[in-house]
């Protein structure tokens, strides 16, 4: 089979990281990327899972959560209870149960 010469450029942190990395698994860096290529025609796209970051999306299901919140208040008529009232209604609530 013949072979074939494939060249890139990535940052020198990066292939320094990376190679560090991959022969503490036992391999080289090209080893590695030849591992990648075959798990990609292997798996027909990329061989892992794509998604954003969790503290992304932790973030924003927060605020979406507290936009709820202050709607619900604003609703119940309860938006500006102050810290001592909200305070005092969970005690009561607690000692009702």
């Amino acid at each position: 089979m013949a072979n074939s010469l494939i060249q890139l450029r990535v940052d020198d942190k990066l292939k320094t990281e990376a190679t560090d990395i991959f022969e503490k698994l036992g391999m080289d860096l090209s080893t590695a990327i030849r591992i990648f290529l075959t798990r990609s025609v292997e798996e027909r796209g990329i061989p892992f899972a794509m998604k954003l970051g969790t503290d992304s999306y932790k973030a924003e299901t927060a605020v979406k959560a507290m936009r709820e919140m202050s709607k619900t208040a604003e609703a119940n008529g309860i938006a500006d209870m102050t810290l001592d009232e909200i305070n005092a209604e969970i005690s009561a609530a607690r000692n009702e149960a």
